[in-house]
């Protein structure tokens, strides 16, 4: 009986990132280690303190099940069943859109920029999504008063689950809601990354973002038209003076501006992401 070849912690590193790198999967190395990690209940920077470890069949198992879901494309936060936000840990599948850097970046501009205006204010996160923007923000400001809507039960679900595990549920209130439709309040801040893709880009996205729920991608023909929509619902939800904080596509800050400026917003002001592109608009009303 043939006996089975030893495999070390650097071993099935190297194998598993040359095997991602076929399948096109970017970041080839990173997510190796990350899936091994996990498989092993280790922090990731512990394997480099491990490589000669060799590993037993019952830890290259489950493994080789996640590299096998990873190289058809699975995300790697799902199948970690975390992700890391803002410097805090969620719990991620798929029944909400796997927070994006750019969304992160959202969350830092309001802290740095915006906070002492909205320490202690009402703040309405919509499209909430795993609830990463809502309890960031309420993780910052202690004072705040803060409330998360979603179209899909699913999503909440998952917020309310993040709520629990940060221990913020008594603080952060969720309500299923298209937009500000079931929302009776008004708020010094209202902050929305909803669907702003349109149907016929579908062929431009990635494996892994089609993994993600379409109802948190797509949002008609052109996709813009829930931001179109959240615009001219907010005045009647914004107290005087009070924001509008949005991320948006590519392309469509023009049509934004327009409406905007059609509903009586002022203080209009675009801020591009880490990568120089147009994708934050912000804006006061009253």
């Amino acid at each position: 009986m043939t006996k089975k070849p030893v495999l070390t912690v650097l071993d099935v590193l190297q194998s598993t990132a040359a095997y991602f790198k076929k399948r096109r999967i970017d970041s080839p190395r990173l997510n190796a280690e990350h899936l091994l990690a996990h498989v092993l209940g280790r922090k990731r920077l512990d394997l480099y303190l491990e490589f000669e470890r060799e590993l037993t069949e019952s830890e290259l198992v489950p493994l080789r099940d996640l590299v096998k879901r990873r190289g058809e494309g699975e995300p790697l936060q799902h199948l970690l069943g975390t992700v890391e936000f803002s410097g805090h840990v969620f719990l991620c599948d798929s029944r909400a859109m796997v927070p994006r850097p750019e969304t992160e970046q959202l969350v830092e501009l309001l802290i740095a920029d915006y906070g002492l205006r909205i320490a202690d204010s009402k703040i309405a996160d919509i499209g909430t999504g795993s609830g990463v923007i809502a309890l960031t923000l309420a993780n910052e400001f202690p004072e705040a008063k803060i409330s998360g809507t979603d179209i899909s039960e699913d999503a909440l679900a998952l917020a309310r689950e993040n709520a629990e595990r940060l221990g913020l549920s008594d603080r952060v209130h969720f309500v299923k809601s298209n937009l500000l439709q079931n929302v009776d309040e008004v708020f010094d801040l209202i902050v929305a990354n909803l669907p702003y893709i349109a149907a016929q880009d579908r062929h431009t996205l990635s494996r892994e973002v089609l993994r993600d729920p379409e109802v948190a991608l797509f949002a008609g023909g052109q996709g813009d038209e829930l931001v179109q929509e959240l615009i001219g619902q907010a005045p009647a939800h914004l107290r005087p003076g009070g924001m509008l904080a949005l991320e948006i596509g590519l392309g469509q800050s023009e049509g934004l501006l327009s409406r905007l400026a059609e509903k009586n917003y002022r203080d209009i002001c675009l801020k591009n992401d880490y990568s120089g592109k147009t994708r934050f608009l912000f804006a006061r009303y009253g």
